[in-house]
């Protein structure tokens, strides 16, 4: 049962061909015998897993059962989630549980899908490798010498082992859909405001939004619907209705007019990873697609921008985490600065302590106009260049990453690891959905092709995800890993 997707095994529960206590416990099962080598999961709730999946037949059999009845996921660990450790990654919060739940996972239960655990994370959802996480690095399920990518590369590398069919994960530079392409996953970022962040622990509150990791885009349809929807408790939450998804997914793509950004296409991109990807352009050709070159031409300052506002949001989010009230506490403090700076010395990893010492900096008086102001003014032109190439395009498509998966402990350097964003950070900056799905190899590691569409098109946007899986076998590849205790 781990090779099926959630649409396959949403049907074999509907047809009656096993029982979500069945389902649920196999993968219980699988991540027993192999999350020790991959560390993918944080926290695995296995008796309330189990009890919730009884309750899901309990449904299925009174005639109750919702649209995700009994369906096993996984939750990255930044989601609250009432009476489970929810740590975000760091020794901040190794012993936090929150009191309370997530929307989406208030949402998910709803739906009456079935949670396993918490996923591991780069600390705050702060890394592209997940190497930062206080819990260790998670391992690439295609190659277990590499990264799954981050942050939220615990959901990834699940997904891609076949420990569940599914699960969440943020994107706030591009965390949904780097660690998608690295484990050769579909991963969607929608539209910011389309899902819920209240619940979600903040890291950069204008860029964070949360969305599905699956092994297609049609799974991706099915989560989204769950998962998207006005909050009143999120003030930015929009108040708009929530389409069917899955309607779209077969609409042909005649006719439909892609957009290649030339920006995208230049120096620093692996020729492996080119190769492929335009090899896929050419099956959406094959599709009855027109293809031109557009061009977004304030992608160079994308990054720079972002290192200024994303810290900076972070500083102000993170502040709260001081020994007073949650979270970790030093021990013996002498007076409250002193309670104030070990605690935080203490709980913090280095990228963390980094980015909060370049927000605060970029806010701190003389340095707001110059750098915090600028950076969003250029976010405005990032987004400005998103909307002029719509109105002469459908969809966007392109590399999701430079380069494929790289090894653990390669990209010790800071900024090189920053530059691994290059081609999805500009999608929150303008606040824009994007999906990748896998499109072919770099040798033996996975490539993602990156779509993108305009703001709420994200049916628009799997309707051409799901017409190239239909046409294609890329997301139906799987790792040898764990196949021999399938």
């Amino acid at each position: 049962m781990h090779d099926k997707t959630l649409t396959e095994l949403a049907a074999g529960l509907q047809a009656g061909k096993f029982s979500s206590r069945e389902l649920c416990q196999a993968a219980l099962d699988r991540i027993e015998r192999l999350d020790g080598e991959l560390n993918s999961f944080i926290t695995v709730t296995a008796e309330q897993a189990l009890a919730n999946a009884d309750a899901a037949d309990s449904a299925r059999e009174a005639g109750d059962a919702g649209p995700l009845a009994g369906l096993p996921l996984a939750l990255k660990d930044i989601f609250c989630t009432q009476g489970v450790r929810t740590s975000c990654g760091s020794k901040m919060l190794d012993d936090f549980v929150s009191p309370y739940d997530a929307s989406v996972v208030e949402k998910l239960r709803q739906a009456g899908a079935v949670n396993l655990g918490k996923t591991n994370m780069d600390e705050f959802a702060m890394g592209s490798s997940n190497e930062s996480s206080f819990y260790g690095p998670v391992k690439n399920p295609w190659d277990l010498s590499a990264v799954p990518g981050g942050s939220s590369g615990g959901s990834a590398a699940a997904v891609a082992a076949g420990l569940v069919p599914a699960a969440l994960g943020t994107d706030t530079g591009g965390s949904i859909r780097q660690p998608a392409a690295f484990c050769g996953i579909t991963g969607l970022k929608p539209t910011y405001g389309r899902v819920s962040r209240y619940g979600m622990v903040a890291f950069a509150s204008s860029l964070d939004q949360g969305g599905p990791l699956a092994r297609s885009a049609a799974d991706c349809a099915l989560l989204l619907e769950a998962i998207a929807g006005h909050d009143v408790r999120d003030s930015t939450s929009v108040a708009r209705v929530v389409p069917d998804y899955t309607a779209e997914l077969d609409t042909s793509l005649a006719g439909l007019k892609i957009g290649l950004p030339k920006e995208y296409f230049g120096d620093g991109l692996d020729p492996e990873v080119e190769t492929a990807v335009r090899e896929a352009i050419k099956v959406y050709e094959s599709l009855g697609a027109k293809v031109c070159e557009v061009s977004l031409p304030h992608t160079h300052l994308a990054i720079p921008a972002y290192y200024v506002i994303a810290p900076a949001e972070a500083s102000s989010n993170l502040s709260r985490f001081d020994g007073v009230r949650f979270g970790h506490r030093c021990d013996d403090p002498t007076d409250l600065e002193d309670l104030y700076k070990r605690t935080r010395a203490e709980g913090f990893g280095e990228e963390v302590k980094r980015r909060i010492l370049i927000g605060t900096h970029t806010l701190s008086e003389g340095f707001f106009d110059a750098y915090y102001l600028k950076a969003q003014q250029v976010r405005r032109l990032i987004r400005q260049d998103f909307l002029d190439a719509f109105d002469e395009v459908d969809v966007l498509m392109g590399p999701t990453a430079p380069t494929p998966a790289f090894d653990l402990g390669a990209q010790k350097d800071p900024v090189s690891m920053y530059l691994q964003d290059i081609y999805t950070i500009a999608v929150n900056l303008a606040g824009i959905p994007g999906i990748s799905v896998p499109a072919g190899f770099a040798g033996s590691r996975p490539v993602g092709l990156q779509v993108l569409a305009p703001h709420f098109a994200e049916a628009q946007l799997l309707g051409v995800a799901h017409q190239f899986q239909q046409a294609t076998d890329w997301h139906l590849k799987r790792p040898a890993f764990g196949k021999e205790t399938a």
